[in-house]
């Protein structure tokens, strides 16, 4: 019996998505979004990486879900692993090669500026909040591995995490206050192709970096402290 309805419910999703497929105008000829992106994206959002004005403006509402999601994964599998049985006090861990431990001490800070540098520039070069996030996850990666013994401090990490989505949100709803539509790029757009331009854009995707740096790193501390 069960197999038959598997079978039934297949069958209906398929014609959903079939359903689905025959409305969305497919080709050049049905649909001119792309070209307006294109044509017009450095002169609505005053953004020179199209991708960005795209992600950040024209579908800002979507990526504010995006890291929600992000956050809700995050909160998860805190609460899946947060009654892990620790590593006893008397059982070895075997210490990082020469190479790691050199470059957790030296390359922290420089994979750590990397990251910053992508989410403050994501409006100018290809990159942005989410890629300079997980750039910045990554330098408490190599700390993990090669500086045994170090870790983030939960609370301070919370509270970028925090911070970072109220600071995107609380972006939205000064938009609400000109009189315009959530997340509306009310600030001014600037000069293309310098740093201070873009409105609203490079202050939410130095949010969006923090929080999901955060966000990926307190992952990371809960991966580690399982296995400690």
């Amino acid at each position: 019996m069960r197999k038959y309805l598997c079978i039934i419910l297949l069958v209906i999703i398929a014609a959903g998505i079939a359903i689905s497929l025959r409305e969305i105008p497919f080709g050049l000829s049905k649909t001119k979004i792309g070209e307006y992106f294109i044509d017009k994206g450095i002169e609505d959002t005053g953004a020179v990486n199209i991708v960005t004005s795209v992600v950040v403006n024209y579908r800002a509402f979507d990526t504010l879900g995006e890291i929600t999601i992000l956050f809700a994964a995050a909160v998860g599998l805190g609460a899946v692993l947060g009654t892990h049985r620790k590593r006893k006090a008397g059982e070895k861990v075997e210490p990082a090669s020469l190479i790691v431990y050199t470059g957790c001490r030296f390359l922290f800070p420089i994979i750590m500026l990397t990251g910053a540098y992508i989410f403050i520039h994501g409006h100018l070069t290809p990159g942005g909040g989410f890629q300079g996030g997980a750039i910045v996850a990554s330098a408490f990666l190599l700390m993990y591995l090669g500086c045994q013994g170090k870790r983030i401090k939960t609370n301070v990490s919370t509270v970028v995490e925090v911070l970072g989505g109220l600071t995107f949100i609380g972006i939205g709803i000064a938009g609400m206050f000109m009189g315009k539509e959530f997340l509306y790029n009310f600030l001014p757009k600037g000069e293309p192709n310098m740093l201070f331009s873009a409105g609203i854009i490079p202050l939410i995707y130095i949010a969006i970096g923090f929080k999901v740096g955060s966000e990926l790193a307190g992952i990371i501390d809960n991966l580690i402290g399982k296995s400690q």
